[in-house]
């Protein structure tokens, strides 16, 4: 069984779902999936609702300005 190492994670940045999309707050990550990436706590800006998102769809999004 192989250990799983916490990715890194650009922690409390603030990025948007695509070019236009709306902007959320970079959490922790919460745990690996099957595929090896991972799930990450996210917090919507406007709303400040929680919700998961995949790692590998973080690192693409732009930063928010």
């Amino acid at each position: 069984m192989q250990v799983a190492t916490t990715p890194s994670v650009p922690v409390g940045k603030i990025k948007s779902f695509g070019p236009f999309g709306p902007k959320y707050e970079v959490g922790q990550p919460l745990r690996q999936l099957d595929d090896e990436d991972w799930m990450v706590e996210v917090t919507m800006v406007e709303t400040g609702e929680k919700t998961e998102y995949r790692l590998t769809r973080l690192v693409d999004d732009p930063e928010a300005h």
